[in-house]
């Protein structure tokens, strides 16, 4: 498969391309960091979970026009991960991210979803999409917020209380 360039997302400060198995030994750091993929769902994953999740990225590329991006700073640097993919409990497609600790705090992960959630709505033709955090999660939330998503429900899993966001597509009046 090849990668589309209308795929590929750059903002102010990032470039985010389609995943490929060239990003795996970038996203098997991530993924296996607690301190960047405790809180998402599935939690942090191994070597083989993470390769197989990555076939099933790729596929969702092919299939959907949409997916798991690879998250780098201009000059390169892999940063972090955004995705509109399926969620497994059938809510729908949801914007998810994550980031390693150091490079937080700067308006990245707000960048990169910001890109992620327009192209979902402008290019991908999502006339909604979710997304869903811990009630601790605060980072994540706030960036949730500052993209525009609403919060409207909660669910428990795993003890937690889980905050369920949603974007709606704008259409113009006419």
């Amino acid at each position: 498969m090849s990668i589309s360039s209308a795929w590929v997302l750059e903002t102010a400060r990032l470039r985010m391309t389609p995943v490929g198995y060239w990003d795996l030994p970038d996203l098997t750091r991530l993924k296996g960091d607690p301190r960047a993929y405790a809180l998402m769902l599935g939690g942090v994953r191994s070597a083989v979970q993470v390769a197989e999740d990555l076939a099933h990225n790729i596929r969702d590329w092919g299939q959907y026009g949409y997916g798991m991006w690879a998250v780098r700073a201009k000059r390169g640097k892999f940063l972090g991960m955004t995705a509109l993919m399926h969620r497994p409990d059938g809510r729908g497609v949801a914007l998810r991210f994550a980031f390693y600790p150091e490079t937080r705090g700067v308006g990245l992960a707000r960048e990169a979803a910001s890109a992620a959630l327009n192209y979902g709505h402008d290019k991908a033709g999502l006339e909604r999409v979710i997304a869903v955090a811990r009630e601790s999660n605060f980072a994540s939330r706030q960036v949730l917020n500052a993209i525009g998503m609403s919060h409207i429900s909660e669910f428990e899993r795993d003890g937690n209380l889980i905050f369920i966001y949603q974007s709606i597509k704008q259409t113009s009046p006419g």
